[in-house]
């Protein structure tokens, strides 16, 4: 197990620790396999009330490492796929705290989120067609849902970087906050939701998704079909490459 993910349950709270601080917490393959695991125990276990995602009070996620993408090969499998699977089918309480980049999957995991909260350093920006990919984790269903296909557009296709008050404004976050309250913010919100009815909080996020789940499915299929093909276009391994040249 990679040391890249910490856990710590307590008091019904699970949190789950991005801790990968020298890699801007840019989530490799061990990662993503930890993530899995970490998410289905949390699923399985009944004294898991509530779960908490998050870095530190600089930085949530640069995202992706693109050095896995440009080591894959046709045939190997995108596990970042399979946690997108795991994510979209999470029925408990989930909430992420985020400051810094909030970069791709930074970005779209949040729309899984059931609250959000950001510090004013939070930046957030969906980069997959300046990479030669398309978007992932049912973003591209999941964001014109909420605002629009005029927007969600702008987000998704020119990719362009947004600020936490941006972020606000089209409902990506429930609340910014100081960066030395952030983590704390989360995790006193989470205590509260453990604390209330277990069957009453499940059915309620189950009715609030239940709109949006079957189809939400079969996007993320599509999507990850996709982007496997993308992955592998020689457009795409040149842009990997041109960025690791530039660095």
């Amino acid at each position: 197990m990679t040391n890249f993910i910490q856990t710590q349950e307590l008091n019904g709270v699970f949190t789950i620790t991005l801790n990968r601080l020298e890699k801007k917490n840019a989530l490799n393959t061990a990662m993503y396999q930890s993530l899995c695991q970490h998410f289905n125990h949390a699923m399985a276990t009944n004294s898991i009330h509530c779960v908490v995602i998050q870095g530190d009070n600089t930085c949530f996620t640069a995202g992706n490492d693109l050095e896995d993408f440009i080591n894959l090969s046709a045939h190997d499998d995108l596990v970042a796929l399979e946690f997108v699977k795991v994510l979209a089918k999470f029925t408990k309480p989930l909430i992420a705290a985020v400051s810094g980049p909030a970069v791709g999957i930074g970005t779209t995991l949040l729309l899984h989120c059931d609250m959000v909260f950001a510090t004013s350093s939070a930046k957030f920006k969906l980069p997959f067609t300046q990479l030669g990919l398309c978007p992932e984790a049912g973003s591209s269903y999941l964001l014109p849902q909420l605002l629009g296909h005029n927007r969600a557009f702008e987000l998704l296709v020119l990719g362009d970087t947004f600020n936490v008050e941006k972020a606000y404004e089209l409902g990506f976050i429930n609340e910014i906050c100081d960066a030395n309250e952030l983590l704390a913010k989360a995790d006193k919100c989470a205590q509260i939701i453990a604390k209330l009815p277990s069957d009453a909080v499940l059915t309620s996020k189950r009715l609030i998704r239940k709109a949006s789940q079957a189809k939400l499915d079969s996007v993320i299929k599509e999507e990850g079909d996709e982007f496997s093909r993308l992955v592998q276009t020689p457009e795409c391994k040149k842009i990997l490459q041109q960025f690791f040249s530039t660095r």
